[in-house]
């Protein structure tokens, strides 16, 4: 555990580990770890076996895959909803993926070892986190059909508002070069839409921050992936009710 993060900071906070019955989680609660998530830290790099899992509460992770020209796209995020390490419950130990944290913050961390050993006791871990993979399966889906078929500012919105389900408030320290390469295209095209939906009072953005004023006007123009990821969550994970993201 880091020394002075602990204050404010339970397992609880992440969805996935509050689902859990008190039986499971109690095999698991004295191996949790709470680390400190900073910006940009790798938690994984592909084709490297996975020695954890982690579970964000406040930070956001970003899954993303780089091409050998060194160009990058995002496939998924995972924030307070879920669990970055899936390779490890699917005895796939690597993954030619990269995790990579997005938004700061903290999370928890578990052996993997430690997770596979409660994974197989066949119980409430195994529903959940099986039940987990397909919603995660939904979200790269859609991520993918989404950058296809989807214009520019559709792609943002649904980034933007994924972002902020997961974060206590609506604001993001994020630059758009950095949003340009999550998604996969030009900065000169995330700075044209940014400066659009800014216009049109629905974000503020100023050097590395931005800040939705607006949820409703963004979801007006966002794509139907958006509801696609969220409502496969809540029907998947029915008993993540405080979840932000698929209220």
């Amino acid at each position: 555990m880091v020394a002075g993060i602990s204050a404010g900071h339970n397992p609880n906070q992440n969805q996935l580990l509050a689902t859990l019955p008190s039986d499971s989680f109690a095999r698991i609660a004295p191996h949790l770890e709470l680390v400190s998530m900073p910006l940009g830290q790798v938690l994984y790099e592909s084709d490297i076996q996975l020695q954890h899992a982690y579970f964000p509460t406040t930070s956001i992770v970003s899954l993303h895959y780089v091409m050998e020209s060194g160009a990058s796209a995002e496939i998924a995020s995972v924030g307070k909803e879920g669990m970055v390490g899936i390779p490890i419950i699917l005895a796939g130990k690597t993954t030619p993926g990269m995790a990579t944290v997005l938004t700061a913050g903290c999370g928890y961390r578990l052996k993997g070892w430690l997770l596979m050993e409660e994974f197989n006791h066949a119980g409430a871990m195994l529903r959940l986190l099986l039940r987990y993979t397909q919603a995660f399966m939904t979200q790269i889906s859609q991520t993918a059909m989404c950058n296809r078929f989807h214009s520019i500012e559709q792609q943002l919105c649904r980034w933007l508002l994924l972002a902020t389900d997961r974060l206590p408030d609506h604001e993001l320290t994020m630059t758009q070069e950095l949003i340009a390469t999550m998604l996969g295209v030009r900065r000169e095209g995330i700075t044209e839409i940014a400066g659009n939906l800014q216009r049109a009072g629905l974000i503020s953005y100023r050097r590395g921050h931005i800040s939705v004023l607006n949820r409703s006007g963004l979801e007006s123009r966002v794509c139907e992936c958006y509801n696609v990821v969220r409502k496969e969550f809540h029907r998947l994970l029915p008993g993540q009710d405080d979840i932000i993201a698929f209220q």
